[in-house]
């Protein structure tokens, strides 16, 4: 893509706006990128302030979400959200390695496929909109590409609400439970899915959430709530 068509695109696949689109073609110019265009700045200092923006969004969420685990766990959890692969996969969901401005050579050798330059890429974007819309506008897009249903390891903050269901049914050996996705909606960055849990054909459950196995966890949370069962 042109710079003008990878600034249109993004902003679109995002739901961002920028009042100074500068601050985006910044973050999108990997430096083979500005080298070839001397009037530009690469994105890596703007990588640099998105790592801190991006640590402090998770680091708030987890604690507020999470308040019954410890530092050590706590920091093993934030570590694996804001790690390379991570950023990789988030940066796929709205497809950022094609808009990335790359030079000729890097873009000849793959580098839109790396996943050292489009993780760097989606922290200099997390910074280009904290400093067009502040933290107003740079956490929601952060907390946006955090999954419902990450579970801190050797916490016993998530509650496997399947499992649990599956355990109380077998209980009655001739019942049986499957789980139905109802729906989904939005666009491919933002998907919502629907599903619900049927007991013998009848529904007994439905949840909604950003991944269906979220979404299979809310259906069976809320089977079990109208079972009188409250993990």
């Amino acid at each position: 893509m042109e710079a003008r068509e990878s600034i249109e695109t993004l902003q679109e696949r995002i739901g961002y706006r920028f009042k100074n689109e500068k601050l985006l073609l910044e973050a999108l110019s990997h430096s083979s990128y500005a080298n070839e265009n001397k009037n530009l700045k690469c994105n890596e200092r703007l990588e640099f302030l998105g790592d801190s923006v991006l640590s402090i969004v998770v680091s708030d969420y987890i604690f507020k979400h999470f308040s019954h685990i410890p530092e050590g766990e706590l920091s093993k959890l934030r570590a694996s959200l804001v790690c390379e692969s991570s950023l990789f996969e988030f940066s796929k969901k709205i497809g950022l390695g094609e808009c990335i401005l790359l030079g000729k050579g890097e873009e000849l050798t793959g580098g839109r496929e790396r996943p050292s330059i489009v993780s760097d890429a989606f922290e200099a974007v997390i910074a280009a909109i904290y400093l067009d819309g502040g933290m107003d506008a740079a956490a929601p897009y952060v907390l946006s590409f955090i999954p419902e249903d990450i579970t801190p390891k050797g916490s016993d903050a998530f509650h496997d609400y399947k499992t649990i269901l599956q355990e109380v049914i077998q209980r009655n050996p001739e019942e049986k439970i499957v789980y139905h996705l109802k729906g989904e909606d939005g666009p491919d960055h933002d998907k919502h899915f629907t599903f619900q849990v049927l007991l013998n054909n009848n529904v007994i459950g439905e949840g909604t959430g950003r991944s269906k196995k979220s979404a299979e966890q809310a259906a069976a949370k809320e089977a079990l709530e109208l079972m009188g069962i409250r993990p």
